[in-house]
């Protein structure tokens, strides 16, 4: 019966993913919380593995609509978790995920050591899948930028690249499907901002805007990266580039809510703000104004 209601649970959090996926993850955040914090209360000291790992699952799926929505500390518990339940039903692709999940979540908030500690552990196991440890290595790269060690991080980026070559292994987890070439590019381009590069940076933003509008034109992601790509223009002084940008992130907040890349967004405007000549600074106020949006799209029904 425990099977079937957490079976169940999961269930009930796709509708949350496709909304984050669409929508962003703030109006749905609370809802996947609800729904892993509630399951994991039902688990006892004799919980079956399958049982323990799918409450893992659903402390991830938790961690990551919590992250997008900008409750970072609640995203870290999450992902945390879901190690812990993964780790004691012996689920190592679980795990896999969620140590990726914790890396990233460092990188993110910009915890280097952090970062290094994790990936270290997840390269130093024997046997960890090729795409696990090509994930590794990104996240490993971002870190290592970030600790201005730009030849180790260059180096680390280059073999994630170079890894993308193989074909996928029968052993790669389900849930590495996304880590293809866009995934490596975006990362790579972060990875020269990080360096203090952005004019390095801007050819592959570029390129990966091209490859965004062509398999994502709307949506989460869509945002992510044209929050990233306005950022770089900013930072490198590519005024006339930054203004297409800027629009393309305006259009994309009507219909986002995502407080992970509106907090980036101020950021990169309080920067712009600063820096940037007259005539785009009054056609940023313009553009903004004519993105408001009074309320958020709706969430799916909830538990």
């Amino acid at each position: 019966m425990g099977d079937r209601r957490t079976g169940s649970a999961v269930a009930a959090a796709r509708p949350l993913l496709r909304h984050e996926d669409r929508h962003g993850g703030d109006a749905v955040a609370g809802a996947a919380r609800r729904l892993w914090t509630s399951e994991r209360a039902c688990l006892g000291p004799a919980s079956d593995s399958g049982l323990t790992a799918e409450v893992a699952e659903l402390a991830q799926i938790a961690g990551w609509l919590l992250f997008d929505a900008g409750r970072q500390a609640a995203a870290r518990r999450a992902f945390t978790d879901s190690r812990t339940l993964a780790l004691r039903a012996g689920d190592a692709r679980r795990e896999w995920f969620a140590l990726d999940m914790l890396a990233m979540h460092a990188v993110d908030g910009h915890r280097p050591d952090r970062a290094l500690a994790v990936t270290e552990e997840l390269l130093a196991r024997p046997r960890v899948p090729p795409r696990v440890a090509l994930l590794a290595r990104v996240r490993q790269a971002r870190a290592l930028a970030q600790t201005g060690e730009r030849a180790r991080a260059l180096t680390a980026m280059r073999r994630a690249r170079g890894a993308l070559q193989d074909s996928v292994a029968l052993r790669d987890p389900a849930w590495t499907w996304w880590v293809d070439g866009t995934e490596v590019l975006g990362h790579e381009a972060e990875m020269l901002l990080d360096l203090d590069a952005p004019r390095a940076a801007l050819p592959l933003f570029h390129a990966l805007d091209q490859r965004v509008r062509a398999t994502a034109p709307t949506g989460r992601i869509a945002l992510h990266h044209a929050v990233a790509g306005l950022t770089a223009h900013i930072r490198a002084g590519a005024w006339p580039e930054a203004a297409p940008s800027l629009a393309r992130a305006a259009h994309l907040l009507t219909d986002v809510t995502s407080t992970r890349s509106t907090t980036r967004l101020h950021g990169t405007l309080h920067a712009l703000y600063r820096h940037a000549p007259t005539w785009l600074l009054h056609h940023a106020r313009d553009t903004l104004h004519a993105a408001a949006r009074p309320t958020p799209p709706p969430a799916p029904p909830g538990p």
